[in-house]
């Protein structure tokens, strides 16, 4: 007992290295008391679980320390507080010796009884009352009431409200991905009304830029790409899917039936073509190419893929922990995540690529799959396949004749001797020419036909590649068995186990004598599962606010961090859940708040104190995400090509960048950019070759979409400037910009209408433009004296001037030195305004 009292020792003072104090950690309205689900939990299971945790194979001394054990507490006291490098916990060896309030923290808890609570994730979704809180002036609304309780709790006071113009730029960037225009800015300005900001809501709610921008989250969740990743990384076409879900976000669909068609869509009685679109979810998997695994290996792979995306896109959990083992830290054990993966595991297609040379390869197909033709497609289609389905037996039939012929022909011997001029010698020159004769005529028309044939195969190849289409689930007629695989070995089965969910959630409720995805698509969106809606919400709440009112949020199991407002937690996953899983009602509810629209100007004491804007005692500042970086450059350029849909485009980049890559049999193997309106559509639409990105994307923390990403994290280095000062779209775009400044005639306040504008005007407009606010005096006195600096630069070097243009502006009459110059000088200082720290950061 003494050696396990000892064990108990070592391993609750390990864990109690890294708690931060219990009156930094109180969330809500609670008390700064240290509690076991928001203290003292979140450490044992950092550095305890793995040992004393969930995972019974791998338990140390046969002690766990997840759930509520008889030990003696004053002999834990004792450990952690001792002097002596025997007994002191933790072992001086380990090099993480317990602070103070460290010790402070584990000692609260014990001499308040040491009483174990379930983790918090796993617990129902309560609906908590809303808060009183002193201040009666800030906000009655409930989110607002929630962050205010705990800021009065810890004597703090929400930040003003931001200007404006900051509150447009914020919600424009927010909500569609975009910058504000100046006309919408002034627009928004010039509005006085009570509910100016809240139609602006509206306005941005409703355009199709949203659901463009609300999309692009989710398909770093899902692993969205245009490519299967592993080995030849070979083209895979999914845009019907990325398209499908851009116009989910749009049409507002109902985020139960968002995740029921992903789960399930091809398991509906008669399922629509975006119910089978949806249900591609599946696919999305990265898929090992034929000659490189046996097929049993790489189909085991693709379900545990798919276990690992529903466990971190539904539940917030590292389910594929538990493909070896039981989990190390949280409650799921191998078995739950076999049974989980049955319901996967029956997919009724090939596992592995096709082969190089069908249309269907070129297509980026594997199936099952669907094509979606135009009425116009859809009727060529049809004629074609019937044409082709007509001929065939006529090329059979004459190919059949040839033979016969052929067969004839040679039947009849040697040619005769020239001067061998008797009757039979003559009936056999007769015979072999006519014989000669259909033998050449079948050889023509079977030469006609087959012509025929592979023009018309051509025809019908050329349709294909033009028709959209993209891969589905299926489900097989017999279900495949499933068996824990030992220590998740592919070619080492187990146990056979039963479609089910992991055993420490509510059980599945199920009609059906089999268990079907669509039951599991049932009962993540019921209201009994504390994980789907919890995990939603936090997504969201993350996309407004940097972070999620859970950090990780990616991770709601025991390594994740606790909510820093639960109560707050809870009550918009309840009431997202009531709303009928409404996305716009809970984003228009977060935009609404008066804790989204604080300043983000602050002390630097609360900086200090709260780095993360934890409290959120004021607006976040971040720096936007690689898409909009890139987006918004192009929108206040004039350069946004705003089409909707359709197959990933190729925008610029670095010659010869994929061959680093590529294997000579990749498909494809070379990078060919596109042309023309092409390359100026937005980064959502980008082709995604997993395994080498558009550089423009990861340089600015894009994933590289191999696995589900639910929190991308944010750098700032070098690269990103000299990217930004340097790639060729970027340059372009500051070139295009400084064209229209200096085209714009028609411009109203001093100037008159068709008359050049001033440059104080351009640079007004142009500040105005990229940042949403004016330039203050200062402000504009150095861009004047950039520009006239600039100017005199050019002037000064003509050969510096011709290479700033434009090819088709490039060696031009002599006549248009001077334009040059103001091109030149007026696109460095846009370039200048570009490349500012506001402009890539969202205030």
């Amino acid at each position: 007992m003494s050696d396990l009292l000892s064990i108990v020792s070592r391993i609750v003072a390990f864990a109690v290295l890294l708690a931060v104090p219990a009156a930094a950690l109180a969330a809500d309205n609670e008390q700064p008391t240290a509690s076991f689900r928001h203290d003292v939990r979140p450490i044992l299971s950092n550095h305890c679980f793995a040992c004393h945790g969930p995972d019974e194979a791998h338990r140390e001394a046969d002690l766990r320390l997840d759930v509520a054990s008889d030990v003696d507490l004053q002999e834990i006291v004792d450990r952690i507080t001792s002097d002596d490098p025997d007994v002191i916990m933790p072992p001086p060896d380990l090099n993480k010796p317990l602070k103070k309030d460290q010790v402070q923290v584990l000692t609260e808890w014990i001499d308040a009884g040491a009483a174990y609570q379930q983790h918090w994730a796993f617990v129902p979704v309560d609906d908590p009352s809303i808060p009183n809180v002193k201040s009666k002036t800030w906000s009655n609304q409930p989110i607002d009431q929630f962050v205010l309780s705990r800021l009065e709790n810890l004597q703090l006071q929400p930040s003003s409200r931001a200007d404006k113009r900051t509150l447009i730029r914020r919600l424009s960037l927010d909500l569609t991905g975009l910058p504000p225009t100046r006309e919408s800015i002034h627009e928004f300005l010039n509005d006085e009304s009570d509910k100016a900001y809240e139609h602006l809501v509206d306005r941005l709610l409703s355009q199709a830029a949203y659901g463009e921008h609300m999309a692009r989250y989710w398909l770093d969740l899902v692993r969205f790409a245009d490519t299967n990743g592993l080995h030849h990384d070979h083209y895979r076409e999914m845009t019907p899917y990325r398209d499908w879900v851009i116009r989910s976000f749009n049409d507002n669909v109902p985020f139960d039936q968002f995740i029921t068609d992903q789960l399930a869509g091809d398991l509906h009685i008669d399922p629509t073509n975006d119910q089978l679109i949806a249900s591609g979810f599946n696919r999305l998997h990265l898929i090992i190419d034929r000659g490189t695994a046996l097929p049993e290996e790489s189909a085991f792979r693709n379900v545990v893929d798919r276990v690992a995306a529903v466990g971190t896109a539904f539940m917030g959990l590292t389910m594929q922990c538990a493909v070896c083992h039981d989990h190390k830290y949280d409650p799921i054990t191998q078995r739950d995540f076999y049974q989980l993966s049955a319901f996967f595991n029956n997919f009724d297609g090939q596992p592995e690529t096709g082969s190089r040379g069908t249309v269907e390869f070129k297509r980026g197909l594997q199936p099952p799959y669907l094509e979606l033709p135009s009425e116009q497609q859809a009727t060529q289609l049809k004629k074609l396949t019937a044409d082709l389905a007509k001929l065939a037996p006529k090329v059979k039939a004459m190919q059949k004749r040839q033979v016969a012929a052929k067969k004839g022909f040679e039947k009849l011997g040697p040619a005769p001797e020239p001067k061998d001029d008797s009757v039979d010698g003559v009936l056999e020159d007769v015979s072999r020419t006519i014989a000669q004769q259909t033998l050449k005529s079948l050889n023509a028309a079977v030469k006609r036909l087959l012509q025929t044939q592979r023009q018309m195969q051509q025809r019908r190849d050329k349709l294909l590649l033009e028709i959209p289409a993209t891969l589905v689930m299926k489900e097989r007629a017999d279900v495949r068995p499933t068996h824990i695989m030992i220590r998740g070995a592919y070619d080492q089965p187990g146990e056979e186990v039963q479609r089910d969910t992991p055993a420490f959630l509510p059980p599945m409720t199920s009609d059906s004598p089999q268990k079907t995805r669509m039951d599991l698509a049932h009962w993540f969106t019921s209201s009994q599962n504390p994980l789907t809606a919890r995990v939603t919400v936090n997504r969201i709440w993350q996309r407004f606010f940097g972070v999620g009112l859970v950090r990780t949020s990616e991770d709601f199991g025991s390594q994740g961090e606790s909510p820093s407002h639960p109560k707050l937690l809870d009550y918009l996953a309840m009431h997202f859940t009531q709303s009928g899983w409404n996305v716009k009602n809970l984003v228009r509810s977060i935009v609404l708040s008066e804790t989204y629209r604080q300043t983000s100007h602050a002390q630097p004491k609360s900086f200090v104190d709260d780095p993360q804007n934890r409290l959120l005692a004021r607006g976040s500042r971040f720096r936007l995400d690689a898409e909009v970086v890139r987006d918004q450059l192009l929108s206040v350029s004039g350069l946004l090509h705003s089409e909707l849909y359709g197959k990933s485009v190729k925008p610029p980049q670095p010659a010869g960048l994929w061959k680093i890559v590529a294997m000579p049999s990749s498909f494809p193997s070379q990078f060919k950019p596109d042309s023309g309106q092409d390359i100026y559509r937005r980064s959502v639409y980008t082709f995604w070759k997993r395994g080498l990105p558009p550089p423009q994307m990861t340089v600015f923390d894009a994933p590289t979409r191999e696995s589900c990403i639910a929190r991308r994290e944010r750098t700032n280095t070098p690269l990103q400037a000299l990217l930004l000062m340097n790639e060729g779209q970027h340059f372009a775009a500051a070139r295009h910009f400084a064209a229209q400044l200096l085209s714009d005639t028609t411009k109203s306040g001093t100037q008159q209408s068709g008359t050049q504008q001033s440059d104080t005007q351009r640079i007004v407009d142009a500040y105005e433009s990229v940042t949403a606010r004016l330039p203050t005096d200062q402000q504009t006195k150095i861009l004047l004296g950039a520009v006239n600096q600039f100017r005199q630069v050019y002037q000064n070097d003509p050969e510096l001037t011709e290479q700033m243009m434009p090819s088709d502006k490039q060696a031009t009459d002599d006549g248009a030195e001077d334009e040059k110059v103001e091109l030149a000088a007026w696109t460095m200082l846009v370039h200048s305004l570009l490349n500012l720290d506001t402009t890539k950061t969202r205030e």
